[in-house]
């Protein structure tokens, strides 16, 4: 059985927010206000050993799994994939969780096979492959290459920031002149991160500068987000506002919202402006208060779907949602603390469930939570498993059970 050890020397993301939670409030024995249980011991073992099954389908691989394709076999991408980072994270926090050399020989490895990616200055999602994988491994390692790869990555990524603007550039599309997607507002955590290791607060100011212009461009007033906001890069103004991977330009795609909700938390934490506060709970407001919002809030993957209740769910977004919300509910006190909380544990307990989890070791092709949507409207990745449903999932029964340790 693995070991239930959390230390907060650990992953990055993780070990910075465990230790802002010297105050949390009693999380009521795993039991939610509506009697669910969580159980995030059970959910890590069995997490562990898909990922175990995952890697035994290629074991020398110089790829790395991301979802499963059409005609069911597993689709594994090259290291400039957005993806690729998130597999690497898995076996980091596998290792963070058990301290066992099995996970961290091959973290290391397909760690390894991203070094390339520091110095990718073609796309934002540098973040996600470079903070994921190097940026999680130095913090429980300490390797001074590690270092160097994140500080690196965060200079290949400031590259693409707008002064006039006041933000990175998302994609290198002819269709729009300056695209920003609010999916950027994860990449930020690279930069701040790169502050904290090289002591250079450029990285810093242009991550707090992209989240100004993401709260003021991308949040409607009812906490609903645009997915993607073109811009004029001479002038800064707003040319367009609507969605690629969403249903309709005015509709709310339910995977940008979790990552506005995660991302704006996540600002905070590094910033402490409080404006970034209000917008994640103006987003958690529009999330939990949705009519279109299913029971067990797992969300269809557009909140205005045109064919709900039979629109596809998005297990990805309720993964990113349930991080999120643990650690929302660190940051308020009162009703909208217990609120958030039981928010997560519900979508924990629903997504740990046979409708949204494999049911046995080896099912969903060693992917652990099935049911997620990656582009709706492009007709790519619908009801299959996404690897960063996985990743997201696992940090969340992560911070759930080292809320738990802290509470006992």
């Amino acid at each position: 059985m693995i070991k239930r050890i959390i230390k907060v020397s650990g992953i990055f993301f993780l070990s910075v927010w465990i230790q802002s939670c010297a105050s949390t409030k009693s999380i009521n024995n795993d039991v939610t206000d509506s009697g669910t249980t969580i159980h995030p011991v059970q959910n890590l073992e069995f997490a562990s050993k898909q990922i175990r099954y995952l890697i035994e389908q290629d074991p020398d691989s110089m790829l790395f799994p991301s979802s499963v394709r059409k005609n069911g076999q597993i689709r594994w991408v090259k290291a400039g994939d957005w993806t690729s980072g998130f597999f690497p994270g898995e076996l980091w926090m596998m290792y963070q969780y058990t301290h066992k050399k099995y996970w961290k020989v091959r973290a290391e490895k397909f760690t390894r096979q991203l070094s390339s990616q520091q110095y990718n200055t073609h796309t934002h999602d540098v973040g996600f492959m470079i903070n994921s994988s190097y940026g999680n491994g130095y913090n429980l390692i300490h390797n001074a290459q590690y270092k160097k790869v994140v500080i690196q990555a965060a200079k290949s990524l400031a590259t693409r920031f707008n002064s006039t603007v006041g933000a990175i550039k998302s994609w290198n599309n002819p269709r729009w002149k300056f695209p920003v997607i609010i999916d950027n507002m994860m990449n930020l955590q690279l930069l701040f991160h790169a502050t904290q290791l090289s002591g250079d607060s450029t990285f810093y100011h242009i991550a707090y500068r992209h989240a100004l212009t993401t709260m003021r461009t991308h949040i409607r007033p009812n906490g609903s987000s645009f997915h993607l906001v073109n811009f004029n890069p001479k002038t800064g103004k707003v040319i367009w506002k609507g969605t690629v991977q969403g249903y309709a330009n005015n509709s709310t795609w339910a995977r940008g919202e979790a990552w506005a909700l995660y991302g704006f938390t996540s600002a905070y934490h590094y910033t402490h402006d409080k404006r970034f506060l209000k917008v994640a709970e103006k987003v958690s407001h529009y999330i939990l208060t949705n009519p279109n919002l299913p029971e067990d809030d797992v969300p269809y993957w557009d909140y205005n779907a045109p064919n709900i209740p039979n629109a596809p769910r998005d297990a990805s977004a309720a993964a990113i949602m349930s991080s999120a919300f643990l650690q929302l509910s660190t940051y308020v006190n009162g009703p909208k603390h217990n609120q958030y909380l039981n928010a997560a544990k519900k979508i924990l307990h629903s997504l740990s469930s046979n409708a949204f989890r494999a049911k046995n070791v080896g099912n969903n092709h060693g992917f652990i939570l099935k049911r997620c949507v990656g582009n709706k409207p492009g007709h790519s990745e619908v009801t299959v498993p996404l690897i960063y449903a996985d990743y997201y999932y696992i940090e969340a029964n992560l911070k759930y059970l080292a809320l738990e340790n802290k509470n006992q």
